[in-house]
């Protein structure tokens, strides 16, 4: 079932699971910046769009293009689909009085509004003297010609708002619903360079030694656990002296629903690592890992709940005002997470006291990596 707020992993979730009904399906995003425009599911062979937030990446405006394509169920009562045209005449039927419409003079659409749902009736050229442009109207039941004017798009999206939602800048008026109180999905986790870990909804402090049972006390059983089978980095520790044999017992308590995977060592059982996930599109782990709204704090910066000042890191910052708050790093080392067949090409990596960032080449982060220096 899709929903209004629900993450977009739910969405690709039921994607998976229905492919022989979803088996064309389009993602549409902005490459050079993510966080400027919706997240776009599109399924074009059956006509709708699933519009997500593109920074809380949850659903907040189910878009129908091709009403003759979708059958619209309303209790026992069916609507559209290529048997039933959705006129003005059976919406109106249908769903009952409400108050007037918007017309839309420019785009020649005239907008019905019902609570979390509008119907946009694209108006002839010859009729358009019944509306003034940006005004409240009514629209008739017929026009003077005996034809009734069909829906082109219908809008689906919360109805806890009284915002006008519809064709054009109506779109945008589409807002998510509130998340339920004590929800861990997007809360803030914030990090203390080289000490710990705090995640703000639940209270917990993670520092680095912790051991995989204080986790599972903290955080729960996690999502999977896997062995890190080689450190890409070693390379770069000139000053790790253990014997190489000794770098592969390392293992990753990963917690998918978090965005957060935590390395511990494989000789102490200790925390060593962090991972903090931005779950941008455009990255090969994109859908792998809910987001991780992290809130990294400079040396000076203070560790307090909804701080977030200029010298804080957040997944909206981009890589150049990264460099305005730690300092140039110098040049960064090539990952290509894997493999060289990868699509999405290669990232950077780049690393200072304390941490360090896999980025993009759109200039935002994909990864964070804590650790102690």
């Amino acid at each position: 079932m899709v929903r209004a707020g629900m993450p977009i992993s739910d969405a690709f979730a039921q994607i998976e699971h229905q492919p022989n009904i979803y088996d064309v399906v389009h993602v549409k995003y902005f490459d050079e910046e993510p966080l400027k425009l919706d997240f776009v599911i599109s399924f074009p062979d059956h006509g709708f769009h699933l519009r997500f937030d593109p920074w809380s990446q949850r659903l907040r405006l189910i878009e129908i293009f091709d009403v003759k394509r979708l059958q619209l169920r309303y209790a026992t009562s069916l609507i559209g689909g290529p048997s039933t045209l959705a006129t003005f005449v059976s919406v109106y039927a249908l769903f009952g009085p409400t108050f007037p419409g918007i017309y839309d003079k420019e785009r020649g659409m005239y907008t019905l509004f019902y609570p979390g749902l509008s119907f946009a009736f694209p108006i002839p050229s010859q009729y358009t003297n019944f509306f003034n442009n940006g005004e409240v109207a009514d629209l008739p039941l017929e026009f003077p010609d005996g034809t009734t004017p069909v829906t082109c798009r219908v809008s689906i999206y919360d109805s806890s708002t009284d915002s006008k939602v519809g064709v054009g800048s109506l779109m945008d008026k589409a807002v998510i619903p509130a998340l339920p109180a004590g929800s861990l999905y997007m809360e803030e986790v914030h990090a203390k360079l080289g000490e710990e870990l705090w995640l703000t909804t639940g209270g917990q402090h993670i520092p680095f030694g912790a051991s995989p049972q204080d986790i599972w006390t903290e955080l729960g059983r996690p999502c999977g656990i896997h062995q890190k089978q080689v450190d890409q980095m070693v390379i770069h520790s000139a000053s790790d002296l253990r014997p190489r044999t000794t770098l592969c017992g390392d293992y990753f308590y990963n917690y998918f629903s978090r965005g957060i995977d935590i390395l511990f060592d494989g000789q102490t059982h200790k925390i060593k690592k962090f991972v903090l996930h931005t779950n941008f599109p455009g990255h090969s782990d994109f859908n792998s890992y809910m987001k991780c709204n992290f809130v990294i704090y400079d040396a000076e910066g203070a560790q307090q709940p909804g701080n977030t000042s200029k010298n804080c890191i957040t997944p909206r910052t981009k890589w150049e005002q990264v460099k305005e708050i730690l300092g140039d790093c110098g040049r960064a080392a090539i990952q290509t997470q894997g493999s060289m067949n990868n699509p999405f090409g290669s990232t950077f990596v780049y690393g200072y006291q304390n941490i360090a960032f896999e980025v993009m080449k759109n200039g935002y982060i994909a990864t964070v990596t804590l650790f102690q220096s």
